[in-house]
């Protein structure tokens, strides 16, 4: 009976699926920013005379995420007639 063995060029992707496993863990970490020490932060945009703060920032502008429509549709229902469908040329 062969037994499988985890040493050899099969542990190579192993080892892969494992570091990008471990890479990918630490991308879910949530903190509040900070500068970078001994760098300044980004400068005001023109127009404004007061720097934003990160928090405001970081919200999306209402055109950025917009409101869905959430109505579900009961039955299937008949489209109403497309006077662009038209046919392709040829």
């Amino acid at each position: 009976m062969i037994r499988p063995s985890i040493h050899g060029p099969a542990a190579l992707p192993l080892a892969g699926v494992a570091l990008l496993a471990l890479a990918l863990a630490g991308c879910g970490v949530r903190r509040d920013l900070e500068p970078v020490a001994g760098q300044s932060p980004p400068p005001v945009p023109y127009g404004r005379e007061d720097p934003q703060s990160s928090e405001r920032l970081l919200r999306p502008d209402p055109e950025a995420v917009p409101e869905r429509n959430v109505e579900l549709r009961r039955q299937s229902e008949e489209r109403a007639d497309d006077p662009f469908d038209l046919p392709p040329e040829g």
